[in-house]
């Protein structure tokens, strides 16, 4: 008799908690479309204005960002010592929503006299938190991690 009380009291529990949610719900106010303030503050997207470098604007950062990382990681001396048949290989070649890039490639000379392709391309806003140009880079046969495999095939178009 005391567990039939029990569960009873515990039904009543239930039921006063699923009348309180109805109610509650009863008084919720249905959604709404964003105001003409909210649709024109903050809310704008992205405006690319497809203005990147050309290809020699980011010979420097490749070579200060090759140092740094075959110094740090990968405990080497390598270097890029130069630079040769630099040239355009795509400028947008997505549709043109897609965030503006001009892809590019060469050859280097490292420091120990080997020569390899580079293939980069320079982004539009693809800096630092989306401030100022970026650039992705790979150099053929020193791609340690694989980031860019095989042969440096994803840092092409």
């Amino acid at each position: 008799m005391i567990a039939f009380a029990k569960s009873l009291n515990h039904l009543r529990l239930i039921g006063f908690a699923c009348a309180a949610t109805a109610v509650l719900l009863g008084f919720a106010q249905p959604a709404k479309a964003a105001n003409p303030l909210e649709l024109n503050f903050w809310l704008s997207g992205p405006k690319y204005d497809g203005r990147v470098a050309p290809c020699e604007a980011a010979l420097g950062s490749i070579s200060s960002q090759f140092h740094e990382k075959e110094s740090t990681f990968w405990n080497s001396a390598l270097t890029i010592t130069g630079y040769g048949n630099i040239h355009e290989v795509a400028f947008r070649p997505w549709q043109s929503d897609n965030i503006p890039r001009r892809y590019c490639s060469g050859s280097v000379r490292l420091s120990d006299s080997s020569v390899h392709a580079v293939h980069y391309s320079i982004i539009e806003d693809g800096g630092f938190a989306g401030y100022d140009q970026g650039v992705e880079w790979c150099v053929v046969g020193l791609d340690r991690n694989w980031a860019y495999n095989p042969a440096c095939r994803a840092a092409r178009p």
